[in-house]
């Protein structure tokens, strides 16, 4: 049965790996796992698509008016869109506190541009995806607007199940994937692509057909799949999805509107990408879990959450939740454990006013569970404790664990199992 717990953690943790669950029913061989911690605004994917040779809106960044104006002049666009930059979606429907409604806007007036510039730059603007005071702009996109006379899907992804990339398209975009996937699958069509022997002209040129794309534009289509494979590549990516790959009635195939996910393994050859990742709209205590590896979500309950494990915190955050508590936060330690990031793991959960007992729950496979212990007991001395503490330890090394708990003195409550934990943790707040 599936519970209604922790629509922020749902939401936010799921789409770090299940994107491809929504998907999967219609195509089961396409698994997608893609990871979202590195955040790129609209307008620094669609610079890396166009250093990549793959065609995209002319585009300038303006951080004030003067400057979007100034772009809007350089454009010498017939038509000019402007997109206020945030990582949030629903921007067109969003409103500002400024009281411009809508952060993306038409016009044919560079000075128009410059007056709504000045109503988005410094301005919050609130979404249904952003906090209730929204999130402050500090750039905007001036870009040119192209009529689209027919929008496809595209995407290339990362599929374990071939051990490698698949591309799928359906000739039907500018909408869910997952509504066509799941009201017309035959609409979909997926290409398994050799990592070894890379794409080839036979494949992108099917791929182009597929999509609807007919005359020289299917050419120009099999080019530009090319070059976003080329991309996905030299990225490194897990993902680049084109929703709308459109054809404009000029005769150009166009890609719209993009989303890159990154493989974090590749950050070390990838330095100048993950330098641009965008931290200023996440919470600060989100930021300083980051420093140390830690992946941390805050949510609206009391009970904190000390996991290894985004499959394992959830099923946490889930029993809690059956069990009559609500977490307070989505905690991931991550398999390379050290003593020294428990500790700022309890630093970080003490801090936060809300949390009224913490939960640790623990399935020690790469994890040595003695490490936890020591680092359990070491946050407790030093940061003085003064909420009740619940710990629930499986796997490598639980033995010693369990004695270093034991013997420390310390007023730590031990659980045999997740179910034991979740209730105890339950209690301990419901005692208060």
């Amino acid at each position: 049965m599936a519970l209604p717990v922790s629509v922020r953690a749902g939401a936010a943790v799921r789409d770090l790996a299940l994107r491809s669950t929504r998907l999967r029913g219609s195509f089961p061989a396409v698994q997608l796992t893609p990871r979202r911690w590195l955040n790129l605004q609209e307008y620094q994917s669609k610079k890396l698509m166009a250093d990549h040779g793959v065609t995209v809106q002319r585009f300038f960044v303006a951080d004030s008016a003067d400057d979007a104006l100034e772009a809007a002049q350089r454009l010498k666009a017939k038509e000019i869109v402007l997109k206020a930059q945030i990582l949030a979606g629903g921007r067109g429907k969003g409103t500002f506190n400024s009281g411009l409604k809508g952060g993306v806007h038409l016009t044919k007036d560079p000075k128009t541009v410059e007056q709504l510039a000045k109503q988005m730059i410094g301005y919050n603007l609130s979404t249904k995806q952003t906090p209730k005071d929204g999130v402050k702009v500090k750039k905007v996109m001036v870009a040119e607007a192209l009529n689209i006379s027919r929008e496809t899907y595209f995407a290339i992804l990362m599929d374990r199940a071939c051990n490698g990339p698949v591309m799928v398209g359906s000739p039907q975009g500018g909408v869910d994937i997952e509504e066509v996937a799941a009201t017309s699958p035959e609409l979909i069509f997926k290409e398994e692509i050799d990592i070894f022997e890379g794409i080839q002209d036979h494949q992108a040129l099917q791929m182009a057909k597929n999509l609807g794309f007919k005359g020289p534009l299917q050419q120009q289509a099999a080019d530009q799949i090319k070059k976003l494979y080329n991309l996905f590549l030299k990225i490194d990516a897990t993902q680049v999805e084109v929703n709308p790959f459109g054809e404009t009635p000029e005769g150009q195939v166009v890609c719209f509107d993009a989303k890159i996910n990154f493989d974090d393994n590749a950050e070390f050859r990838q330095k100048e990408i993950f330098a641009m990742d965008d931290k200023s709209e996440n919470e600060p205590i989100e930021n300083e879990a980051a420093k140390y590896d830690l992946k941390y979500i805050g949510l609206d309950g009391n009970i904190a959450c000390f996991v290894n494990g985004a499959g394992l915190a959830m099923a946490t955050c889930d029993i809690i939740s059956l069990n009559g508590g609500k977490p307070a936060n989505f905690l991931d330690l991550g398999g390379g454990v050290k003593e020294a990031q428990v500790y700022q793991a309890f630093k970080l959960l003490t801090a936060d006013p809300k949390v009224e007992a913490i939960l640790v729950n623990i399935f020690g496979g790469i994890v040595n569970c003695a490490i936890i212990a020591n680092g359990i007991t070491k946050a407790c001395r030093e940061l003085e404790l003064k909420v009740p503490l619940v710990v629930r330890l499986e796997g490598t090394n639980v033995h010693e664990a369990q004695r270093i708990l034991n013997e420390s003195g310390l007023p730590i409550t031990s659980a045999s199992d997740l179910e034991d934990a979740a209730k105890k943790a339950v209690a301990s707040v419901a005692k208060k």
